[in-house]
C-alpha cells in the first residue's frame, strides 16, 4: 500500500523577509485596527500567561482583521491554537467554514522564535488564498519589537539569491 505524502509545502522563488508588521498586545488593553492588507499571517509571540477570556479575545479579533494563518509561540502556546479555531467557527456563526475562510493554525512550542519565523516565511501557506501580509502579534507586558525584530532577521534566504 502507498503510503500518503508527508513533504511539506515550501514557498517558491525568492523568499521576501523583509520586517514583519509588528503589534504589542497587552492582553488587557485596547485591540486596535491591525493596518495589514488581509488575509495576513500572524505569529503570536505569547510572553505572558493570559486568561481564557483575554485569549478568546485577542483570538477573535486577529480572526475579524483576516488572519487566515496563526502560529503561536510562547507561553502556553498550543491553546492558541484552539482559541484561534473556536473564533474561526465563531465567525461562520457555526456553519461550515468555507475552504477560502478557513483559518490554519499551528504552535511551536518545542522551537525557537527564529525558527518559527523561518517556518512563517518558508512553509506558511494557505490552501486557497495568497497571504503577502505577515503580522507579529507580540502578547507582553511591554512592547520590545528591537528584541522581536533581531529574533525575525536570523531568518536568512536559503535559496542562491542574495539580497544586497
Amino acid at each position: 500500500m502507498k503510503q500518503p505524502e508527508t513533504a511539506m509545502h515550501m514557498r517558491e522563488g525568492p523568499i521576501d523577509i523583509s520586517l514583519p508588521i509588528y503589534r504589542h498586545v497587552d492582553p488587557d488593553g485596547a485591540l486596535r485596527t491591525l493596518a495589514a492588507r488581509a488575509p495576513f499571517r500572524a505569529v503570536i509571540v505569547a510572553e505572558v500567561p493570559v486568561t481564557p477570556a483575554q485569549q478568546n479575545r485577542i483570538s477573535d479579533w486577529l480572526v475579524a482583521e483576516g488572519c487566515l494563518y496563526a502560529m503561536a509561540w510562547g507561553v502556553a502556546a498550543s491553546s492558541w491554537d484552539d482559541a484561534i479555531d473556536w473564533a474561526n467557527i465563531a465567525k461562520f456563526s457555526g456553519t461550515a467554514v468555507p475552504e477560502s475562510g478557513f483559518v490554519m493554525t499551528t504552535w511551536h512550542d518545542e522551537e525557537t522564535l527564529s525558527e518559527v519565523f523561518d517556518y512563517a516565511v518558508r512553509c506558511a501557506i494557505h490552501p486557497t488564498e495568497a497571504l503577502d501580509e505577515l503580522i507579529v502579534v507580540h502578547v507582553a507586558g511591554s512592547a520590545d519589537p528591537g528584541r522581536i525584530q533581531s529574533a525575525y532577521r536570523a531568518v536568512r534566504p536559503r535559496d542562491h539569491k542574495e539580497h544586497p
